[in-house]
């Protein structure tokens, strides 16, 4: 059945004057013009082909069409809020799911997640780890973490976390056989890379380190497996900083050199733009972010202490 419904509009502009039977503040209430009001008003009469209203000298009065028709007005209105504040409250709470990379799930995000389901229980959190982007149109997740160069114009975007790359290593070998002294001494330690295999020349370029074979070691093809592997002191990584804050803290791993070189992309929080502030969506942003910036303040303080 099609419904033949007036402009919401022109309700409101009703409901308004109605209410203080006074174009002028019924538009302070809505905070637009008496014109506007009184323009809309005329609008709704002409589409009902009723008169709602006697314009006075000394103001409004209803007429008798008017006051039948107010109640119905706000009712509808009553209803219309009741119903928007039941659905935003099931939003604030319910399923939230969020993909993210294998690599920044179990190195960055699991192990923090117990402080949001304590602080959050009305939250039914799922973790989604993936490899590709996620298709919002095709695939049912409500916000993903991206590691790129955060232009995706159709998305609602937030930067979580810029990074750096350099290099890491169990402590064991700072002191070891062979120890860590200067970039140089890299020679007599196994060099572990990711399938990329790009960074370790940039890094040594920039170290001012020539006559060393960067390509020579294993080769994982997760970065996490990267890190693992320097751990467990099977090698030097080169890491990127957000990987690799957790270890560092933990004093796991350490940073041997001061040199670093910015990575080509950063850490972006992203969604759909019309659901990106449902207050679940919102809410776990927010706690994202909060705990990138906690991870960034600790990580400077370490190295002030390593000074």
């Amino acid at each position: 059945m099609v419904r033949y419904l007036p402009s919401l509009k022109a309700l409101r502009a009703f409901e308004a004057a109605a209410h203080h039977l006074s174009f002028t503040k019924g538009a302070e209430d809505l905070n637009v013009t008496q014109g506007a009001v009184s323009h809309q008003v005329k609008s709704l009469e002409l589409q009902l082909g009723v008169k709602l209203f006697h314009r006075l000298h000394q103001g409004l009065t209803l007429t008798q069409s008017g006051q039948a028709y107010l109640p119905v007005v706000r009712d509808a209105f009553d209803r219309l809020a009741a119903g928007t504040e039941l659905l935003l409250d099931h939003e604030s709470a319910g399923v939230l799911t969020v993909s993210v990379s294998p690599n920044f799930a179990s190195k960055w995000l699991v192990h923090r997640l117990g402080d949001f389901i304590t602080r959050h229980p009305e939250i039914d959190l799922r973790i989604r780890a993936s490899m590709g982007h996620t298709d919002f149109a095709r695939e049912d997740v409500d916000m993903a973490i991206r590691h790129g160069d955060g232009h995706w114009p159709d998305l609602d975007v937030a930067r979580l976390a810029a990074e750096e790359v350099f290099p890491v290593c169990s402590p064991t070998l700072m002191d070891g056989p062979t120890p860590l002294r200067i970039p140089a001494d890299l020679c007599h330690h196994v060099l572990l890379h990711d399938l990329s295999r790009g960074g370790w020349p940039a890094w040594l370029t920039a170290a001012g380190v020539g006559d060393i074979d960067s390509t020579r070691g294993p080769v994982f093809n997760q970065t996490s497996m990267v890190i693992d592997a320097a751990v467990e002191g099977q090698g030097v990584a080169l890491a990127r900083s957000v990987l690799a804050t957790a270890d560092l803290l933990s004093g796991r791993l350490v940073q041997p050199f001061d040199v670093t070189i910015p990575a080509d992309f950063a850490y972006y929080i992203v969604c759909p733009k019309i659901p990106a502030e449902r207050p679940k969506i919102s809410t776990f942003r927010t706690w994202l972010l909060n705990e990138a910036e906690i991870e960034r303040q600790r990580l400077g303080a370490l190295g002030e202490r390593s000074d």
